[in-house]
């Protein structure tokens, strides 16, 4: 039985670093532009809703904010996908999403499909999901604290605490 001696970039999985790299860079560009709008779009909502006293307004942008900022995962997941896809290396465009998702999240719930010289590339889709998962956690963080401010002066209220002192409360 005769093998074949695959190149060193096949070996390195040099074709994997290029592509992972490209599409790395493109999908934190995408996470970051709708990531900011999102949160600016909550911040400015909610501050209003604040102001005007609208605690379960406030209530519901924050989770039409958690809503979008799932889309966005999901985006970038099919993005991946259609990545993976586009440059054959998955055959079918429901296989590529789905182990493009298995790997973004880190579950690993499906075998390894890429084939030789593109091995690299799982690992940076999941250092992409786990780049992204960090920055929409830190930017949740930010967000609860309106939703907070909301939850608690809306019981403030049912309590018939008086306004001078929900007004301080921030």
């Amino acid at each position: 039985m005769i093998t074949e001696n695959p190149s060193i970039a096949t070996q390195l999985d040099l074709p994997s670093y290029l592509l992972g790299i490209t599409v790395l860079l493109l999908i934190m560009l995408i996470h970051g532009l709708l990531l900011l709008q999102i949160a600016k779009r909550y911040e400015v909502k909610s501050f209003l809703y604040l102001a005007e006293k609208k605690y379960s307004a406030v209530a519901c942008v924050f989770y039409i904010s958690v809503l979008l900022l799932l889309l966005t995962h999901i985006l970038e997941i099919v993005i991946w996908g259609v990545s993976l896809w586009a440059f054959k290396l998955l055959p079918t465009l429901g296989e590529s999403i789905l182990f493009a998702g298995s790997t973004y999240t880190a579950m690993g719930f499906m075998d390894d499909l890429l084939p030789p010289g593109w091995k690299m590339l799982a690992i940076i889709i999941a250092f992409s999901g786990m780049f992204a998962f960090a920055w929409t956690a830190s930017v949740m963080i930010s967000m609860t604290k309106n939703f907070r401010q909301a939850y608690t002066r809306m019981h403030m209220e049912k309590l018939n605490i008086p306004t001078e002192i929900i007004e301080r409360f921030k």
